[in-house]
């Protein structure tokens, strides 16, 4: 496989991993699906007008130099086979990852929820990150306010190792206000994004990217949630990928639907984990 073609081919946006894989399939490599004319391409499962257009469009010398670049900001780019195993393993899995830092084999455990969180919520997300780390779980979570930050900043303090999932690139840290706090997780851990490195957020992406989330983790802990919070989106890929889907006791309106529906409740004193 050329890296650099299918880096290219991922960087269109348009092409998920089953299509890139499906053009493989048919091509051989990656440098011979940018060598295709449009009508074989249009031969492919999955690859209309608009996708064939895109890849007939790729500047190979332009996409060098943006790697170049964004290698030089210590960015480097992994490919579906240097993955963690339960990552690799996703049928949806990004085609690449764009990581600052190293991310390595790992156990991981997810611990997402609410942007405003109450009090109580906030200092169980501390110290169930904590009693995590020292499980030896690398924790998992997406940078965001609240339960996610807090996640973050407990794994460090408590000299234990995160990942933060973006929607956004690895060099365009969202929200601008976890810049220093995306220092400090890539650090030891890793920033990472299935986006290019300089990428605006986008919701797409921010729904997205809880799939990696998951992905990457053996248990995801939703904290707290409302009914349509963004951790909804977290505890629907858990559940379609297998994982051990953990829910905190609480009045909140979205714990309380995730627990009727099956959830594992756990509760302040995050015994039995």
């Amino acid at each position: 496989m050329s890296d650099l073609a299918w880096v290219a081919l991922s960087l269109t946006g348009r092409i998920g991993l089953k299509t890139l894989r499906a053009l493989l399939g048919r091509f051989g490599t990656a440098q011979a699906v940018l060598d295709a004319d449009e009508t074989a391409l249009r031969e492919v499962h999955g690859v209309g007008k608009v996708i064939a257009a895109a890849i007939q469009q790729i500047n190979l010398p332009q996409v060098e130099n943006l790697v170049q670049q964004w290698r030089k900001a210590g960015v480097h780019v992994l490919l579906p086979e240097q993955y963690p195993a339960l990552l690799r393993e996703l049928d949806d899995a990004p085609p690449v990852l764009f990581v600052r830092g190293t991310l390595t084999e790992m156990r991981g455990a997810a611990i997402v929820g609410t942007r405003a969180p109450s009090p109580q919520a906030l200092d169980v997300a501390q110290r169930l990150s904590a009693a995590l780390v020292e499980q030896d779980y690398t924790i998992v979570s997406g940078l965001a306010l609240g339960i996610d930050a807090a996640a973050h900043q407990a794994a460090g303090d408590s000299g234990g190792i995160s990942v933060a999932v973006l929607g956004s690139g690895v060099l365009n840290v969202y929200p601008p206000e976890h810049r220093q706090l995306a220092a400090q997780v890539a650090w030891t851990g890793a920033l990472l994004s299935e986006v290019r490195p300089d990428a605006q957020p986008s919701s797409s992406a921010l729904v997205a990217r809880n799939r990696i989330i998951s992905g990457l983790s053996e248990k995801v802990f939703i904290v707290e949630t409302d009914d349509d919070g963004g951790a909804m989106h977290a505890a629907r890929f858990a559940r379609a990928q297998g994982r051990a889907l953990y829910v905190l006791n609480s009045a909140a309106g979205g714990n309380r639907a995730l627990l009727d529906n099956g959830a594992l409740p756990f509760d302040n004193d995050l015994r039995d984990l």
